[in-house]
């Protein structure tokens, strides 16, 4: 790995430290994972928030938090948000600890 590719991992892991946002993320790669084709999946974020119990401006702040560190993509389609796993930051992360699967 390169020192750029730990800051980067570095940045993922600061972002995933954050209960609420371990929990979110888990959740998109769970949706993801159900998802048929799982590459084409976009999780609406207020459905995840309702799960969670989490308020809107909380989940805003760490979707935002998850998108600024590469974890998800995030799409606004007027006044919902979907986000979908960021497959390159997971793998390269997987890589990173040689995890062929979490």
């Amino acid at each position: 790995m390169t020192p750029h590719n730990f800051k980067q991992l570095a940045r993922q892991l600061k972002a995933l430290s954050n209960e609420n946002r371990l929990a979110l993320y888990l959740e998109i790669i769970e949706h993801d994972r159900l998802s048929v084709p799982p590459q084409k999946c976009l999780c609406l974020i207020s459905d995840i928030a309702a799960k969670l119990k989490i308020g809107a401006p909380t989940v805003s702040h760490h979707v935002k938090v998850l998108e600024q560190a590469g974890l998800i993509h995030v799409q606004k389609h007027g006044k919902f948000i979907t986000a979908a796993i960021n497959h390159d930051a997971r793998e390269a992360a997987m890589r990173a600890f040689k995890v062929t699967q979490l």
